[in-house]
């Protein structure tokens, strides 16, 4: 059995996929339960024997990561557990109540997604299975009203379905029908699909892409996230198919279709959502599955509030990650020692989870649950060396351990706690002046340090990777450069995260400059980007100085062609993180251009738009754009070019 899709209505829905191709979908009858502790049951003796009677409650013992616990199983939903909140005086304590019944039913039956075998839940493999994918592209933008005339499907052939919106939709329908696929890569489908029904259904048309003609809607949410605002748009998830928006899934453009079905296989969801919610969504989805396979209740409301100290002991748990400022400049044979997922390997290794910060001697729930995850994601790096079809397994997990860390200090996170949180920071802030003592001890110059990686000078690097590890415990990769430039801050002093060089293996690493930054102009990003290839065949500082001249011929040819480049080229995106704004910014201009054209905007959406006039931020959104404002992209070009001269220049001295 190879689950590809579940859902839950009155029952519990699964699709899965034989290695025949053959698709079979069940639905299984299944009532959820979740448990009730009472701190004075006799008082509440009359709520007891209601739930008794009318849902059949009874007495149990449970467990959560604390230890065991009396109280009651209640097979009822979460009406009800909010009913019982407030006739208690929110003096219940609930658990189970806010889970997905379908994670609840795999989990129980020990049943995982996009897996034949629950023991190979661990494994960076996935088997050879007769999926049939197809690619759907409509050109144009879904914003505007206009009949959709022109559709490209791609599976085994490349077909372009032309015409009247009705005979394309009819086309469209007799194809998918025919292949019957099992994947839909379809960009920008939660904005494309709402419309593409709507349309065919005013011409009595059905569209195939759900098996069953049902759809589970997710709703739109602007969110606060890392220290952003954040928007997931609203979606159609179709019954029994997976259907990839692949223009708006983060995890889809970093890992591609494996990284999401290994992402479904850890985390117990559906690939549809494994696709849909973000990384902090999933490892505490991930963690949520671990527990109910475990036996392990996991609580509705969290009361371990952060406990009152003294601001002493606070300054001092409380300081957050350790950095060492670099000197701005251009560096040979330089050496790169990164821890590998530090973060949750300071979980691991120092047995941190919120039941053990008073009872140290017991092995914590996050150690255990993330340990496999760990040794995961070695495998996936060592091997996405030699097999870059591993590389997006390794992306959706580093992404998944990342936010772990976050997660223990999230106040709603049902694995978290402030107190972890800081503990873990204080551990990394040791490694990392552990790690500069080791390197100074054994000759070595410290170039840079950023919470979890180390840029030092002379050698040999091996011998330092090794001492490391020894002293440490924990796992760390070698990236070794034959030059690096670390850029500097307006200050002159050296960014902590601007910088680029070339790896020993001739690949170059690029951190923060614009050729990296999701809102750079595609055309200024193309220019720095053939700068950096250049610069890529530079294998020491005077081959990079002997490079100048034709660098800088890239940045004429660029300014000069720029009166000629068309302004979709020079479209900046950004998302909004509000609506209004009490200053002139284009943030604020494509907003209203965006109203004017009557598409609704939400804090965390990505706007595109091209700038006009910067004296006034007067904008004009990307697809409809005729002119730019020539002077404020010039600008641009120099700011890209900048990043590069500055270490063309250090070549030079």
């Amino acid at each position: 059995m190879w689950i590809t899709d579940t859902c839950s209505r009155e029952t519990v829905e699964i699709w899965d996929l034989g290695r025949d191709g053959t698709v079979r979908h069940r639905s299984v009858p299944y009532t959820p339960s979740f448990y009730l502790r009472l701190p004075d049951p006799p008082a509440h003796w009359e709520l007891l024997d209601a739930l008794e009677s009318a849902y059949g409650a009874e007495e149990c013992t449970f467990r959560t990561v604390h230890g065991t616990c009396e109280g009651y199983r209640v097979p009822a939903g979460r009406e009800v557990a909010l009913a019982i909140e407030r006739q208690t005086g929110y003096a219940a304590e609930l658990y189970n109540v806010d889970l997905r019944p379908d994670h609840q039913y795999l989990a129980a039956q020990d049943l995982v997604p996009c897996c034949d075998d629950p023991a190979s839940r661990f494994s960076p493999d996935l088997p050879s299975l007769p999926f049939r994918t197809i690619e759907v592209r409509i050109s144009g933008i879904p914003f505007e009203k206009d009949p959709v005339c022109s559709i490209e499907v791609l599976h085994e052939r490349h077909e372009h379905l032309r015409g009247e919106e009705g005979v394309v939709l009819a086309d469209l329908s007799a194809l998918v029908g025919a292949i019957d696929p099992d994947v839909v890569l379809f960009p920008r489908s939660d904005l494309w699909l709402p419309r593409l029904l709507s349309a065919a259904a005013e011409r009595g048309i059905v569209l195939p892409f759900s098996r069953t003609g049902r759809y589970r809607k997710m709703t739109e949410k602007s969110y606060w996230s890392y220290g952003r605002t954040e928007y997931r748009a609203g979606s159609l998830i179709p019954d029994g198919r997976i259907l990839i928006d692949t223009a708006q899934s983060f995890h889809y453009r970093e890992s591609g279709l494996s990284g999401i079905l290994i992402g479904a296989r850890l985390t117990g969801l559906s690939p549809n959502l494994a696709a849909r919610f973000t990384s902090g969504t999933l490892i505490s989805a991930y963690e949520v599955y671990e527990a109910l396979r475990r036996g392990i209740a996991i609580p509705f409301r969290k009361s371990d509030p952060e406990a009152v100290r003294r601001f002493c002991d606070l300054k001092s748990a409380d300081r957050g990650g350790m950095m060492f400022q670099p000197v701005a400049g251009l560096y040979g044979q330089v050496s790169e020692i990164d821890f590998t997922s530090l973060y949750p390997s300071i979980i691991v290794r120092y047995n941190l989870s919120p039941e053990t910060l008073t009872h140290p001697d017991r092995q914590g729930f996050l150690p255990q649950v993330l340990g496999p995850l760990l040794l995961l994601r070695r495998e996936t790096k060592a091997r996405k060396a030699a097999d870059p079809a591993y590389a997006g397994i390794d992306a959706i997990l580093k992404w998944m351990l990342v936010t772990c860390f976050g997660y223990t200090g999230y106040k709603n996170a049902k694995f978290g706690q402030i107190e972890v949180h800081e503990k873990i920071t204080w551990h990394a802030r040791e490694i990392l002046l552990t790690t500069k003592e080791c390197a100074e001890e054994m000759g070595f110059d410290v170039l840079h340090g950023i919470v979890d990686c180390l840029w030092v000078q002379g050698g040999p690097a091996g011998a330092l990777k090794a001492h490391i590890e020894l002293v440490t415990g924990l796992h760390t990769t070698l990236d070794c450069y034959d030059w690096i430039v670390f850029l500097p801050m307006p200050d002159g002093y050296g960014a902590y995260n601007r910088y680029y060089g070339r790896l020993s293996t001739g690949d170059l690493k690029i951190r923060g400059i614009m050729a990296r930054r999701g809102d750079t102009p595609p055309y200024v990003r193309a220019m720095q980007e053939a700068m950096l290839s250049v610069m890529k065949g530079a294998g020491s500082r005077a081959e990079l100085a002997s490079c100048r001249e034709e660098v800088q011929g890239l940045y004429r040819e660029a300014q000069s062609g720029l009166a000629a480049a068309t302004p979709s080229s020079l479209a900046i995106r950004r998302q909004v993180s509000q609506l209004t704004y009490s200053r002139s910014c284009p943030e604020a201009s494509a907003i209203a251009a965006c109203r004017a054209a009557g598409i609704r905007v939400e804090p965390g959406m990505e706007i595109g738009y091209v700038v006009t006039d910067a004296r006034t931020w007067s904008v004009e959104l990307d697809w409809l754009a005729k002119r730019f404002d020539q002077g404020y992209y010039r600008r641009l070009l120099a700011r890209a070019w900048e990043e590069i001269a500055f270490a063309l220049e250090q070549a030079a001295k």
